[in-house]
């Protein structure tokens, strides 16, 4: 029977001391760049974003962050642009913790409804706002009352 030998080996004691690691310093958008939310991950080092000049693109992640950095739905990410061909095309350049994406929504740098840390978001939502005039939960309240009134033994 094989006997417990522990979990990993060097490459594990090398990353708990990355986690020990003090603050990194707050990186922000330069020219040929854009903030991004991700929006869906499509497979085979892609995802979907949307970024903060209101256009939908398709991101790479570039080769130095595979496997290294996890990217999920919702992160915020700076993205680089593409100088030649495809407009809806750019190269995942950083993650952004949830921490910093705060600061930057603190210094303006983000919209202010820009949901962070929230998970998978829906690229139909009215990203935050609730329209004027949507009474949906009064109208589900009123639909349980009647039901509440139909009697058991008439039907």
């Amino acid at each position: 029977m094989a006997r417990g030998r522990g979990k990993g080996g060097k490459n594990r004691k090398k990353g708990k001391a990355m986690q020990m690691k003090e603050r990194r310093e707050l990186e922000f958008k330069e020219d040929g760049q854009e903030y991004g939310q991700v929006l869906r991950l499509l497979g085979n080092g892609r995802v979907e974003c949307n970024c903060m000049d209101g256009k939908k693109r398709m991101c790479t992640i570039r080769g130095a962050m595979r496997n290294r950095v996890w990217i999920n739905a919702g992160d915020i990410v700076l993205i680089g642009l593409r100088e030649f061909g495809d407009d809806l095309k750019a190269d995942i350049i950083m993650k952004y913790f949830d921490e910093e994406a705060r600061e930057l929504q603190e210094y303006g740098e983000l919209p202010e409804h820009i949901k962070i840390a929230e998970g998978a978001i829906d690229p139909d939502d009215d990203m935050g706002f609730d329209m004027a005039g949507s009474d949906d939960d009064d109208e589900d309240d009123d639909k349980e009352e009647k039901k509440g009134d139909i009697d058991i033994d008439n039907i």
